[in-house]
């Protein structure tokens, strides 16, 4: 199964995004949405699971969930928007994968055999970090992950 990952969009869905999202069969979204229309462009892809991020607590995207847990490809993955808030063990959870945003700064690590992973920001360009995506391919045996820069520096 072929999963995009975005976060931090800030209101700001790239032509670039869109493109390089077509194909995957679900989004996952870190947050800092910055806007529903973003969810709304993103389902036309895929569906979309979302969480909320600090930008979003008073805003149009305040409803989404703060962490969300998912099954996709046979794997759970645990999505919260800043990985530093992370309050439980993945691996006594059963956990294969953690989505995270926030930091604006992609990111792939592995740890006692969980992913952690980050696509960085999809959204307005901010500090030096690149404007970047990412997919998880999943199958029930493994996950690999990609990071994709959509606008070089």
């Amino acid at each position: 199964m072929l999963i995009g990952v975005i976060s931090d969009t800030h209101g700001v869905l790239r032509p670039e995004a869109l493109a390089a999202l077509r194909g995957a069969e679900h989004i996952l979204h870190a947050g800092d949405v910055g806007g529903a229309a973003i969810l709304d462009r993103l389902r036309e892809i895929a569906p979309v699971t979302a969480i909320r991020g600090n930008v979003d607590v008073g805003g149009a995207c305040a409803w989404l969930p703060d962490t969300q847990l998912v099954e996709l490809g046979g794997r759970s993955i645990y999505m919260l928007h800043d990985r530093q808030t992370l309050d439980l063990d993945p691996k006594a959870a059963g956990i294969a994968a953690v989505v995270s945003g926030h930091s604006h700064h992609p990111a792939v690590q592995w740890h006692k055999g969980i992913l952690y992973f980050n696509p960085g920001s999809a959204g307005p360009r901010r500090f030096s970090t690149p404007v970047s995506l990412g997919f998880l391919t999943v199958t029930k045996a493994a996950i690999e992950p990609r990071l994709v820069e959509l606008v070089k520096q």
